[in-house]
């Protein structure tokens, strides 16, 4: 898969415990993928700082970005980073060719109040422009008219990353969160494993999964099988992989509103050491008491007060791997999220998608 197209190269184409205020903050997403519940973690905050790692957005970019619009409500960009070295390389679902990319991306916007929120998925395929970037070593990267976006992550990095979607949206993100796949992986076999029911059988080689229809407590292994298969269930779209990784998500969501008997330290300790190495994020949150305040003002949002959409696109007519931004439309959804309304359905109405919506329920 290339990392960048252009139309001259013909590629166009709750967690609450009485004792315990909930910690947390996950995200995912293949990328993706938002969620981590939490605990409080008191004394044992310094010991977990460490594991944080984190990237100076503010730093990087600069003042060239979307005024920052203080309404009370907030914008996330939740990526789930596909690198392929390292223990991610035993996951499956590509190759160790020690590059990385975005393999799923999602835009969060809490509302006011923090009682719900909106989730964008933003296809990885998509061809959008890019804007010049500079990588973590300095090096700049010239600005593409048209580029995947899931290349601005490994042209440079999570700054770019940013930098695109605030570029598509017109929106100042005000944080940053990506989830590592093993992390993700461990955190979900820590959490006991999540409850799902498959409408259809679903196998793929490449992701190792292989469920039969039914209702299923998914390991780790088996969830990050599940939000990165594209090839298991439906047509095989990057949009039917959303679709599930959605399904997915509603059902985390629950599942880590549901774990109440996190009574155990050395159960919260090892929650909590798993959950801060699975996440980098920007410098505001690189802090254990940071996150938990961050993610204790998310506690109250269940998947029944989260509206979650994909980006509205058509399938490029010159390449059927690619899709393009329905800019019409995409406005309306970005328009909404900068002035903290709702999402008109009339927004996503009429937009490409796959076909694996009401395979997974929760």
């Amino acid at each position: 898969m290339p990392a960048e197209s252009t139309p001259e190269s013909g590629h166009r184409r709750k967690p609450r415990s009485t004792r315990h205020k909930a910690l947390v903050i996950a995200a995912w997403s293949a990328a993706g993928v938002f969620v981590l519940g939490g605990t409080g973690l008191g004394y044992v905050y310094f010991n977990l700082n460490d594991n944080i790692k984190s990237v100076d957005i503010d730093q990087a970019l600069g003042t060239d970005r979307p005024l920052d619009v203080d309404n009370g409500s907030q914008d996330i960009l939740v990526l789930g980073s596909d690198t392929r070295s390292g223990s991610n390389k035993d996951l499956g679902g590509g190759t160790d060719d020690g590059s990385a990319r975005s393999d799923t991306a999602m835009v969060v916007h809490v509302y006011e109040g923090h009682k719900k929120a909106s989730v964008v998925s933003i296809p990885r395929d998509t061809l959008v422009p890019r804007p010049a970037c500079t990588d973590s070593e300095g090096v700049e990267h010239d600005a593409a008219s048209l580029a995947m976006f899931n290349s601005a992550y490994s042209t440079g990095g999570a700054a770019c990353a940013v930098k695109t979607v605030e570029s598509m949206t017109g929106i100042r993100m005000d944080h940053y969160v990506e989830v590592d796949f093993s992390g993700f992986q461990k955190l979900i076999d820590e959490l006991g494993g999540v409850e799902v029911t498959t409408t259809k059988d679903i196998t793929d080689k490449e992701s190792h999964l292989d469920l039969k229809a039914g209702t299923h407590r998914l390991t780790g292994k088996q969830s990050l099988g599940l939000v990165r298969t594209r090839h298991g269930v439906g047509d095989g779209s990057d949009l039917g992989r959303i679709q599930l990784q959605q399904a997915f998500i509603e059902a985390l969501v629950e599942q880590v509103r549901s774990v109440g008997v996190l009574t155990s330290p050395k159960k919260l300790y090892d929650l909590a050491d798993t959950a801060t190495k699975t996440v980098t994020t920007d410098s505001d949150l690189a802090s254990v008491k940071d996150l938990a305040s961050f993610a204790n003002g998310l506690k109250g949002i269940g998947s029944s007060k989260m509206n979650m959409v994909t980006l509205p696109v058509q399938y490029d007519p010159a390449d059927g791997n690619r899709v393009l931004v329905e800019k019409d439309k995409a406005a309306q959804v970005w328009a909404a999220l900068k002035n903290d309304r709702a999402i008109p359905k009339s927004a996503t109405e009429g937009s490409a998608t796959g076909d694996a919506k009401g395979v997974v329920t929760s």
